[in-house]
């Protein structure tokens, strides 16, 4: 006569168990750590392409007033609707664009970007080219943005654009 050596189980073990826990508690950890990141860098992509904007704005004034650089006075950024305007003299044509709401200008006047700085806070310098991501030396017929981006932590780093 021949024995049922069939076992059958009625479920999974501890052990099964703890290891399907452990991968989960793994992607989770995992997920967690890498969200900030990804927002991180989202914030900054916003914030270059606001930059890029504000040195589109000035170019369309360039290009409809005779290559005329505008003032850095003369550069507004609503922080409210994120209304960029450029304007010159009496008698030119103003240029606009629309960056999202939150940023602003900065009043800051020197040519040295401080090293840490206010993430979201343009400081643009018509007749200045870059110089690294520190400051800016003057050169005609350039326009420079200096601006912060976020890095690890709290802290910003200072990079700078120019047309």
């Amino acid at each position: 006569m021949l024995k049922n050596t069939d076992k059958r189980n009625q479920g999974f073990t501890i052990i099964e168990v703890l290891i399907v826990l452990a991968i989960a508690g793994l992607i989770l950890l995992i997920v967690f750590l890498a969200v900030p990141a990804l927002q991180r860098n989202s914030r900054n992509t916003q914030v270059k392409n606001a930059a890029a904007s504000i040195l589109g704005a000035v170019n369309e004034f360039q290009n409809n007033n005779n290559g005329q650089m505008p003032t850095a006075a003369n550069i507004t950024i609503d922080s409210n609707t994120g209304a960029v305007t450029v304007a010159g003299a009496a008698g030119t044509a103003q240029a606009t664009a629309t960056i999202q709401g939150g940023y602003s200008k900065s009043t800051a006047t020197g040519t040295t970007l401080a090293a840490n700085g206010t993430a979201g806070q343009f400081q643009v310098m018509p007749n200045h080219k870059c110089a690294g991501n520190t400051g800016f030396t003057p050169a005609p017929r350039s326009v420079a943005i200096g601006f912060y981006v976020e890095t690890s932590g709290s802290a910003t780093a200072p990079q700078c654009v120019e047309s």
